[in-house]
């Protein structure tokens, strides 16, 4: 197939200008595997992967059963107690890019140039955007209202056009993209590339629950709310019976705690750490009390397939859009 046109398909050398996002207990080494088979490119959590050697063993397996590009996304905040065993290993392994996210990429970008690895920044508005330029990003990932996951305030019909008049470096969309028309579209708006999670949840490469899958098929777009009891910042959930009882926002000794100066860089790692066993729980289990992460994309979510047909219909929706 032809390579489309796109500043992210010239960056890193692939066919078509998609990233599978990197997605919190969903995104493993044989999703990434599939991603690199069909000509797009993808990243992993490094917090999906219990320990650093965890983290080591899967880059090496995705290195030894695809070739082409693939990238890391690392959590750049006090809350990733990790973060410099993550961010060395994968300087170590090689990796082709980093996505640096809730936090400044400076120490990223600046080890990253070292070993000549490619970082490309989320940012949810255009001061921020202006800095990690500034910094020596790569290029931005502009997380829109859209997206899931840790979704940004700004609609990206608003967000796109802002960020390309002002940046020099290339800007990739993340939010509300699930088909080819949309990636196509998303061009057309000056977007280089697009950042897409939540259709690639139900498909049969995905390590997570049945249960789960299916969720993103049954719900759509409506379905989608915002949440702070997860990590402290609002975050994109599945709107469940269990998400409605207990509900989205932290209680008033969460919201103390989380604005005490003293005390807010704790709080804020124990909420993310609680949070995250809470969705580790709900993904690959199915119990009543399920908390799932996704975006609205799910709307266009219609049945549990593979990795290659999802990517397929992208294609396909593309060239004839």
């Amino acid at each position: 197939m032809e390579t489309v046109n796109a500043k992210l398909c010239e960056l890193l050398g692939i066919e078509f200008p998609v990233i599978m996002a990197p997605m919190f207990l969903v995104s493993d080494e044989n999703m990434i595997i599939e991603a690199i088979r069909t000509g797009i490119t993808g990243a992993i959590p490094a917090l999906n992967y219990r320990d650093t050697d965890d983290l080591r063993r899967a880059i090496r397996k995705i290195k030894t059963e695809a070739n082409g590009p693939f990238g890391i996304n690392l959590i750049v905040n006090n809350s990733n107690f990790l973060y410099k065993e993550q961010l060395q290993v994968c300087c170590e392994e090689q990796v082709d890019f980093f996505i640096t996210s809730l936090g400044s990429p400076e120490q990223t970008i600046r080890k990253a140039k070292k070993y000549k690895i490619k970082v490309f920044c989320d940012v949810t508005d255009l001061n921020f955007a202006l800095k990690v330029e500034k910094l020596g990003a790569d290029a931005v990932i502009a997380v829109c209202k859209e997206a899931g996951g840790h979704a940004g305030p700004t609609t990206y019909k608003e967000l796109i056009p802002q960020l390309k008049k002002e940046l020099k470096i290339p800007v990739f969309s993340a939010g509300g993209i699930g088909t080819g028309k949309g990636i196509k579209e998303m061009l057309e708006l000056g977007s280089d590339g697009v950042s897409m999670g939540s259709i690639f949840i139900a498909t049969k490469e995905a390590p997570v629950s049945d249960e789960y899958k299916q969720a993103c098929v049954n719900y759509g777009a409506r379905d989608i709310v915002l949440t702070t009891k997860l990590s402290g910042t609002p975050c994109t959930v599945i709107n469940t019976p269990y998400v409605q009882k207990v509900g989205t926002s932290q209680n008033w000794l969460e919201r103390i705690l989380n604005k005490n100066k003293k005390l807010k860089k704790w709080f804020k790692a124990l909420t993310f750490i609680r949070g995250m066993k809470s969705l580790r729980n709900a993904a690959f289990s199915s119990t009543y009390k399920t908390v799932w992460c996704a975006g609205p994309s799910i709307e266009y979510v219609n049945e549990i397939k593979p990795i290659k047909e999802v990517v397929e219909d992208l294609k396909k929706g593309f060239f004839q859009a």
